[in-house]
Formats: C-alpha cells, sequence, structure tokens
C-alpha cells in the first residue's frame, strides 16, 4: 500500500492530525527502514467497561497495526490515581491504586477484541513513575510554564471564575506527555479532549532532544441519546461486553441522523453504499456489524431474528422518545415505580388517561404492561440502573427509559 493510501485509511473518521505532513514522513521513514512505527495511546483505567465511545480510539489504533506498525496500549495506572482533569469544572476524586488495578485488569481482557495481540504493548506508567525521585519531578516540572497550563481552555476557566486548580492537576498533561517520552513515541492519539494533554507530549519531547510525536485526534462519540459523550454514568452507552441482545437494542434505538457518525467510527463499511440505503435496513446492518465484531456472526444472526420477532413484528414505531430519570433511592427502582413516575409526569399515557397509582398497578395486573416487549406481570420486578428499557402501555404508546443513580 502506497503513503497516500495509507494516510487515507489513517485518516478516515479522524479530527485533526498534527501534523500531517509530520506523518506522511514517518510513515516514509519506515517504509523505508523497515521499523514499525511506535503508536501511543494512553486509557486511564477510572472505570472498568469498555464501550463503543473507546473503541473509536481502539479502532484507530489497529488501523496502524493493520499497517504493520506497533501499538503502546499505555494503562495509566499511576496517573488514574490523579485523575485527568480535561473537560471538567471542579477537582476530581482520586482513586486508591486497588481500585485502578482492578480496573486495568478488565481492559487488558476487553481490547484484544479489537486489537492484534502480536502487535501490541501493554504498558504501565506505575513502571518508571514510582520510580522517580523528587528531584526528578522538579526537573520535569520546570519543563512548563504556569502561563502555557492556563492556555488550556477548562484550566482558564476555572480560573477566571475563581474556582480552585490544585497544582496535582497541573502535573497531569506533564505526565502524560513524559510517557511519550519515556517510550519514544512517533504518534500519539486521543480523543479531542485529550489535545492539549498530547500537544504537551510534542513539546517535552522536543526538550528531551527527540523528535516530536505526530498528534492524531479522534471525534467523542455521542451516546445513544445522541446530544452527550458516551457515558455509563449517562446512561447512553453500548458496552462491548453486553449481550448480543442489549447491543443489538441500543444501536437500533439511535436516531438516522446518528447512524452515519457510528457507521463511520466503528465500522469499515462503504459510507456511500449505506447512503443509498434505507434507514431502517441501514440500521439493522449497523447494529448486525457491531454485535458480529464482539460476539460473532452467529450471535448477530440470533440478535436480529430476536430483535425481528419482539419489536417488528409488534409494530414499534421507529422514532421513539427517551426519558433519562434520576433516582435517589440505593436499591434500584421497580417496574411499577418508573411506570408511575412516566404516567405522573405525562411521559407515557395510559389506555384510560388516568394517572392515579391504582390505575397504574390495574395496567400491571391486567397484563397490559410490556418492557423490551414482554408481558410484565410482577409489578415489583426490579431494574438496572444503567440499563435501557422499553417501557409500553397500548399499542401506539411507547418510551425508552435509562434510570440513572443520582
Amino acid at each position: 500500500m502506497d503513503i497516500q493510501e495509507q494516510l487515507k485509511a489513517i485518516k478516515r473518521g479522524t479530527s485533526e492530525i498534527i501534523a500531517e505532513e509530520e506523518l506522511a514522513a514517518r510513515l516514509k521513514w519506515s517504509e523505508k527502514s523497515g521499523k514499525p512505527l511506535k503508536v501511543k495511546a494512553g486509557f486511564d483505567p477510572t472505570a472498568p467497561d469498555i464501550h463503543l465511545g473507546h473503541t473509536v480510539l481502539l479502532r484507530k489504533l489497529k488501523a496502524f497495526q493493520d499497517l504493520g506498525h506497533i501499538v503502546y496500549f499505555l494503562i495509566g495506572d499511576f496517573t488514574g490515581r490523579i485523575g485527568d482533569p480535561s473537560g471538567v469544572s471542579e477537582i476530581r476524586k482520586q482513586l486508591t491504586r486497588e481500585e485502578v488495578l482492578k480496573n486495568a485488569a478488565t481492559y487488558k481482557k476487553q481490547i484484544f477484541k479489537i486489537l492484534d495481540p502480536r502487535r501490541t504493548r501493554v504498558v504501565f506508567n506505575s513502571r518508571w513513575y514510582e520510580r522517580m525521585k523528587f528531584q526528578d519531578v522538579i526537573a520535569l516540572s520546570s519543563k512548563y510554564t504556569v502561563a502555557r497550563m492556563l492556555e488550556r481552555d477548562d484550566f482558564s476557566k476555572r480560573f477566571k471564575e475563581n474556582r480552585p486548580i490544585s497544582i496535582l492537576e497541573f502535573m497531569y498533561p506533564l505526565i502524560q506527555g513524559y510517557d511519550s517520552v519515556v517510550l519514544g513515541a512517533d504518534v500519539e492519539l486521543g480523543g479531542t479532549d485529550q489535545k492539549f494533554n498530547l500537544l504537551v507530549g510534542r513539546e517535552l519531547q522536543r526538550e528531551f532532544n527527540q523528535m516530536p510525536q505526530v498528534v492524531i485526534t479522534m471525534p467523542l462519540l455521542e451516546g445513544t441519546d445522541g446530544t452527550n459523550k458516551m457515558s455509563k454514568s449517562l446512561g447512553n452507552y453500548v458496552g462491548i461486553n453486553e449481550s448480543p441482545k442489549e447491543i443489538f437494542g441500543k444501536i437500533m434505538s439511535i436516531s438516522d441522523e446518528l447512524m452515519t457518525r457510528y457507521y463511520e467510527l466503528l465500522t469499515d463499511e462503504d459510507l456511500q453504499a449505506v447512503r443509498t440505503m434505507h434507514p431502517r435496513d441501514a440500521k439493522m446492518k449497523l447494529a448486525s456489524c457491531v454485535v458480529t465484531h464482539y460476539h460473532g456472526q452467529a450471535a448477530a444472526k440470533t440478535a436480529r431474528k430476536e430483535f425481528e420477532k419482539v419489536f417488528s413484528l409488534r409494530d414499534i414505531p421507529e422514532n421513539i422518545p427517551r426519558e433519562v430519570i434520576d433516582f435517589s433511592l440505593s436499591a434500584p427502582p421497580t417496574a411499577s415505580s418508573v411506570m408511575m413516575h412516566l404516567v405522573a409526569q405525562g411521559k407515557l399515557v395510559l389506555p384510560s388517561g388516568k394517572t392515579s397509582r391504582n390505575e397504574v398497578l390495574r395496567q400491571f395486573d391486567g397484563g397490559a404492561v410490556r418492557i423490551d416487549g414482554n408481558k410484565v406481570i410482577d409489578r415489583d420486578m426490579p431494574l438496572e440502573f444503567g440499563k435501557e428499557y422499553l417501557f409500553q402501555a397500548s399499542r401506539r404508546a411507547f418510551i425508552r427509559v435509562v434510570l440513572r443513580k443520582k
């Protein structure tokens, strides 16, 4: 594959490459020398599960592997105890070493659903940071100024609003950047919210007389709500370890507008061909592609049949409204308590038009309520936080609900 074709494969779905001419030069050097590029991406294990939002970056790493390069999957077991301040408006809670290591272990199990183990080096940044002396930290901190740190949007905003910024948070970009120095990274990938940190890596490499890394930023994938960044805490995520049925159903719930973006960032499908398809057929294909990737083709076929049996045959409309409900309960809410909330707020209308508690319970007792296509007899059935449910009160009364714990 010539350099232009390689660049085309790498550029698909990217937000920015700093700088493209440098990347082309690195690719040419690799081809001429026969040495693979070192492509780095760092992940702070602040949560145990990888969702489709994370896979946008992982898939781009795989694209580099397919071109013959080596991926350094850096687990920030040290930086994860600090917490990346990117895009936040307040000081982050620090995790314990035990929490970080537990989450890191699950990461290692999940990434090879995408990455090639033979071309992946899993590294932990505690390996070098726990050996550093305080004088080394002082020397590192001298490589960057407070003025440069305050160029970062979130720091600048908090400073102007007289909200606290800890010195620890200032250290985070330096630490992430120094990872690139230690590894001698040729390329570093990250989300658009990581741009500042990635550029710090370039500057530190210059300070240490290294060739500055090429920076590639990737879009932040919107969740199933089509608005917010995919996040487990917001309940708008699709986890790669979820069941085929769950993944298929969640993909089918996204808007037609969001579907094309998912195709571009989560698959290798021809976007022009997709645009010629009927939206529902295209969405079915998208759901099948995603499930196939993480669970296999047989599981995707089964999930599609189940979906068509439960949803399509019941004539469920495509554009169903979606509601996120916050509960301050310690235990998950029940089917009836959620239904009562929806009816009381006017989000779901019962066939009788009544909104009383007794009327809601009567609907359950009469078998008129369905959740995810299944008739609900046990009105005290517990529902899970973070999971999406499809409530149905009549032939045409539907709503998708995500339960979120305050």
